[in-house]
């Protein structure tokens, strides 16, 4: 997984630096980014924090885009919040987010940022993602990392089938937005962008709840059984929860990016040296 987001990364660095003129865009994103999965699997927006990142995207043609986007944002869930899914299980998490993206961006109108025939477009886009988690829980004034405790016994001798999971995961990624030319060099956007991860532990809740006394067992020094289960208990009934559900296993966590993009054309060589002009005469509806 490492070797895949370095090799992001790279791809990322030379795309800029070798940037081709008149095609090139580079910019910023700002607004919010939110979470659905055991704890909201439902409410879009339920609970939306701040997000900021930065683009890249290469103009292939009035038609097409690639673009390269680095945005980190936070995730959080809550049974306790208006999106919460169960109130008795009691179960929160807040996560930090790293996404890179890499996606083609197909409009549905020919758009180039600075044409004056082409002003503005909707457009949706698709791609994959790599990104890094690190899911926390609030307990007695302090945050805990959740992935070290195992709180649903991975890796413990009881359930070997049960594997720690990995804090940097792959994920497909697919939206719709809105770019319109403000100037010859200035491009305003919108786009909404959701990420399906191939992950369950976006906040580390996914099986059923372990044995208590196995995880005080194998990890002695940890707060692991604490943090496993904070049910609200039930008046008149026992609190026996080993082995009850905790999570939904088969549906993976999804995250989501949404707000506004402004982005600025590269400069490239004057008119009369421009290939795209030698090789076509209409180069004039391309710019202001």
């Amino acid at each position: 997984m490492k070797k895949i987001l370095f090799s992001f990364l790279f791809l990322f660095v030379f795309m800029i630096v070798n940037v081709q003129g008149q095609r090139s865009e580079v910019g910023f994103f700002a607004g919010g980014s939110y979470y659905l999965g055991d704890l909201n699997f439902r409410q879009h927006f339920g609970i939306t924090k701040p997000a900021i990142g930065i683009l890249y995207r290469y103009n292939i043609n009035t038609r097409f885009a690639l673009k390269l986007s680095g945005t980190y944002g936070t995730l959080i869930g809550d049974d306790a919040s208006s999106s919460g899914e169960n109130k008795q299980r009691n179960l929160s998490f807040e996560s930090p987010v790293t996404d890179l993206s890499a996606n083609i961006e197909f409009n549905f109108w020919p758009y180039f940022t600075g044409s004056k025939k082409h002003k503005f477009t909707p457009y949706i886009f698709g791609g994959f993602s790599i990104f890094t988690f690190n899911p926390k829980a609030y307990f007695e004034g302090e945050w805990y990392s959740l992935q070290p405790l195992h709180t649903e016994g991975q890796g413990t001798t009881v359930y070997p089938d049960r594997k720690p999971y990995s804090r940097t995961q792959l994920g497909f990624s697919f939206g719709i937005g809105f770019k319109i030319s403000l100037s010859r060099t200035v491009c305003l956007g919108g786009e909404w962008g959701l990420r399906k991860t191939y992950t369950d532990y976006l906040d580390d809740v996914s099986t059923t709840y372990p044995n208590p006394d196995i995880l005080i067992k194998e990890y002695p020094d940890s707060i692991s059984a604490f943090l496993s289960n904070r049910s609200l208990s039930i008046p008149g009934e026992p609190d026996i929860i080993t082995g009850m559900q905790r999570g939904n296993s088969e549906n993976n966590d999804w995250y989501a990016f949404a707000g506004l993009t402004l982005t600025f054309k590269i400069r490239g060589k004057r008119k009369a040296d421009c290939r795209d002009y030698q090789r076509q005469h209409n180069y004039e509806q391309y710019q202001y």
